[in-house]
């Protein structure tokens, strides 16, 4: 309840339900921002200077980062230090595994990282969740129904009458006890995720896949929320991190959220939103790089 708690308080402070993923790639950065981990710690730190009250969570996916070795888990713990007490941090870490390597994920995630959030593979079942949802003050994303085209291999799956995601998505609304659980369920199925959000109750709902992948927001905004009734994060990467590949980075993340959240709060009242200009995000120097 912690946790759900927590998101609900800053979608309020923020008026938002994007989560920006924190997806670290060096081809989509300015040159002065690559060659080392502390320059890309200082492209992080600008879009999250830019975007802290945008978004109602940030959700680094650890491939990202491991792909590093141990100066990438470095840099993340680092930038989830940075990151706003008030704002969740989901890791996307899609853990699985026997119960007691679980518990060893678990501790890494939700100790060591410091994670409000991570992501979860059911498909080991019940005992390889456990360890994680007996952090009763922290949450998790199980997933359910993902946004990519494979999900048609086991996801659709009918199982019993139904299909596996439903059974999913049944089996994780049952194990929420202390209410820290949740589902990830992709924009690019918006009648599944209509029928999900039905199953699932007041648990809240990560939907991945809008923009680039190809799921619409305001449709995944309103089936996720059942018309914004009911808790959802809808999470947005590259069209935000690598809105632009100058120095205007910063600037043109924050632009690229305020057109999202007008886009859901439209589709939310009806009414289009006022457009306000937004303060410019100070350019670093162009005399002086990024830390090396």
């Amino acid at each position: 309840m912690q946790q759900i708690q927590k998101l609900k308080n800053i979608q309020t402070k923020n008026n938002s339900i994007i989560s920006l993923g924190l997806d670290l790639d060096a081809k989509k950065m300015p040159g002065e921002y690559v060659g080392s981990i502390k320059k890309m710690f200082d492209y992080v730190n600008r879009v999250i200077d830019a975007t802290s009250d945008k978004v109602c969570a940030y959700k680094p996916n650890i491939a990202f980062f491991e792909r590093f070795g141990a100066d990438g888990l470095s840099l993340l713990k680092q930038i989830v230090q940075r990151i706003p007490e008030d704002i969740p941090i989901i890791i996307d870490c899609k853990r699985g595994d026997i119960g007691n390597t679980s518990s060893h994920y678990a501790a890494a995630m939700f100790e060591w990282l410091e994670a409000d959030w991570v992501t979860i593979n059911p498909y080991m079942g019940y005992d390889s969740i456990r360890p994680f949802i007996e952090y009763k003050e922290k949450g998790v994303f199980v997933l359910c129904l993902t946004s990519n085209t494979g999900s048609k291999d086991f996801q659709h799956l009918v199982c019993d009458g139904h299909p596996l995601y439903r059974h999913v998505a049944e089996k994780v609304r049952y194990w929420d006890k202390d209410f820290n659980c949740g589902l990830v369920v992709g924009a690019t199925h918006p009648e599944e995720l209509k029928e999900i959000r039905e199953i699932a109750g007041d648990m809240p709902l990560l939907i991945p896949g809008v923009g680039a992948q190809g799921g619409d927001l305001e449709t995944a905004a309103i089936y996720g929320t059942d018309k914004f009734t009911k808790p959802a994060l809808i999470n947005i990467s590259r069209s935000v991190m690598y809105a632009s590949q100058g120095l205007d980075f910063a600037q043109k993340a924050r632009e690229e959220l305020t057109k999202l959240n007008d886009a859901v709060n439209t589709a939310r009242t009806g009414q289009p939103v006022a457009v306000v200009a937004e303060p410019a995000v100070p350019a670093p120097d162009s005399n002086q790089s990024p830390a090396s």
